[in-house]
């Protein structure tokens, strides 16, 4: 306890440096350039994704007994050939990672900041590939989420295809999946994983290990409690629209409250009471239309 006490103190003490001191160099300003730019690069993917799914080849749905219209994304699912099937999986991985670097990236900021300062306090060289390492493990970790959603959608397809029922069930089962959503926004393992994203000062100088692979044990583990903390925000975006614009940019908008406001738990249950009142009302239809 008094090794980290130490290392908080010291961390403290270098951000308080960093606020009281001269206007830093350019070399300090590097990582909110390329920080930019990685998030520009990802933002243009992902409307680029985005209006690939609203023109083109893309473009459309299918209608399906219950009411609803699968989205063409899915589509290429359905094709039996090994080849395609795995060109799909490819695209689909390839458009979540930029959306979660565009939704994730401003949230996270603060910490990769952090690390970086605590990294140059201890005199550590080759700042930014320790940086870099850190942000490829913690969008690793999203990114086998991404892998876990496409494995699962690929089931519901291939299930909603082959049978009517199925198909006619799954707006209740999207209903009860954005209930299931909000009801985790007020549960203690929400509020632990929140306050761990919360605090990026702690999380920092308790994994003050050196090099790219301390970089990466910090990645893996900052992104398994994020993981932790925002999955019942993306299954309310993977419920009303994974490539849904505007579902997308107020996810991450609700995402950042959460992470950044003094009080951003509030923004949490707030979620939750919208997402129970919408799952509530699919449900509500959808079970009328049985």
């Amino acid at each position: 306890m008094g090794g980290l006490a130490r290392s908080a103190e010291a961390l403290s003490e270098v951000e308080g440096e960093a606020e009281r001191g001269p206007r830093p160099p350019f070399s300090t300003q590097v990582p909110y350039f390329v920080a930019f730019l990685i998030f520009a690069a990802a933002a243009a993917a992902t409307l680029y994704f985005n209006r690939s799914m609203s023109s083109g080849l893309m473009s459309g749905g299918m209608p399906m007994p219950g009411g609803w219209t699968m989205s063409m994304m899915w589509m290429p699912r359905i094709s039996t050939g090994m080849s395609n099937a795995f060109a799909s999986a490819a695209i689909f991985t390839l458009m979540w990672l930029a959306m979660m670097i565009a939704m994730m990236l401003p949230s996270t900021m603060p910490m990769l900041l952090l690390f970086r300062r605590a990294a140059a306090f201890r005199g550590e060289s080759h700042l930014g590939r320790s940086m870099f390492a850190l942000g490829c493990s913690y969008f690793g970790v999203w990114t086998l989420f991404g892998i876990a959603a496409y494995l699962i959608g690929a089931l519901v397809t291939r299930g909603a295809m082959r049978s009517a029922d199925v198909s006619r069930a799954l707006p209740l089962a999207g209903g009860v999946a954005l209930c299931v959503a909000g009801i985790y926004q007020f549960t203690p393992w929400k509020s632990a994983c929140l306050k761990h994203c919360r605090d990026p000062l702690t999380l920092v100088a308790t994994h003050l290990h050196g090099g790219r692979f301390g970089a990466l044990r910090l990645g893996l583990h900052h992104g398994a409690f994020c993981a932790a903390c925002c999955w019942a925000l993306m299954l309310i975006q993977l419920v009303l629209g994974v490539m849904n614009l505007t579902v997308m940019v107020a996810v991450a908008v609700v995402i950042a409250l959460e992470k950044l406001l003094p009080h951003g738990q509030w923004v949490a249950k707030a979620t939750g009471v919208a997402a129970i009142a919408a799952g509530l009302a699919i449900a509500g239809f959808a079970a009328r239309s049985f």
